[in-house]
C-alpha cells in the first residue's frame, strides 16, 4: 500500500505543465544527501484511487499534470495509479519520479507521460545541474520517450 505524506501544486517539476505533486513515503532508496529524507519512513495517508478522486475534486480543474514523487517501493501501484488517471481524468497526464536507474521490467513505461529516472547523486546535483545523472523523459506521441532534460538547464 502507498502512503503519501504531502502534496502542492507546482510549476517547476514538469516542463510546460501546472502539476500536482504529491510525495509518496517509504522510499527503499535513501539517497545520500537527499533533500527529502522524510519521505524514507512508512507514514503520511492511503493513498489510491479514491485519493485521486480526492485530489482531482480539489484541483482538477487547476491542474494539467499529477506526479507521483517516488512510489519506488511498490511500482506496480504507481503504474496503477497512473492507469487510473488516464482512464478516469483522460485530460490529465501522469508523471512519476523514480529514484530508481531503471524502470523495473515488469513496469510498462507507457502509462506514464513523464518519468524521471536516477538516484540523488549529491555531487552530480538534481535535474537543474548539467553534471547530474538524473533524467527527465517526455512520452511523444508515437509512444516513444525524448530525453527532456535539458530543459531545467540555465541556458
Amino acid at each position: 500500500m502507498l502512503r503519501y505524506v504531502n502534496c502542492g501544486i507546482v510549476f517547476q517539476e514538469i516542463p510546460d505543465e501546472v502539476t500536482l505533486s504529491i510525495n509518496i513515503s517509504n522510499c527503499p532508496c535513501h539517497c545520500p544527501g537527499c533533500h527529502s529524507s522524510y519521505l524514507w519512513d512508512d507514514t503520511g495517508e492511503k493513498f489510491n484511487k479514491d485519493t485521486i478522486d480526492a485530489f482531482m475534486k480539489r484541483y482538477g480543474e487547476d491542474i494539467t499534470c499529477v506526479c507521483m514523487m517516488g512510489g519506488d517501493s511498490d511500482p506496480t501501484e504507481v503504474q496503477t495509479l497512473a492507469d487510473y488517471i488516464h482512464s478516469a481524468y483522460p485530460l490529465i497526464k501522469a508523471g512519476w519520479y523514480s529514484g530508481r536507474q531503471n524502470i523495473p521490467q515488469h513496469i510498462d513505461k507507457k502509462s506514464f507521460d513523464y518519468i524521471k529516472l536516477g538516484p540523488y547523486i549529491e555531487h552530480l546535483g538534481g535535474l537543474k545541474e548539467k553534471t547530474t545523472n538524473q533524467r527527465l523523459y517526455k512520452k511523444l506521441h508515437d509512444g516513444s520517450f525524448q530525453d527532456i532534460t535539458s530543459r531545467f538547464w540555465k541556458k
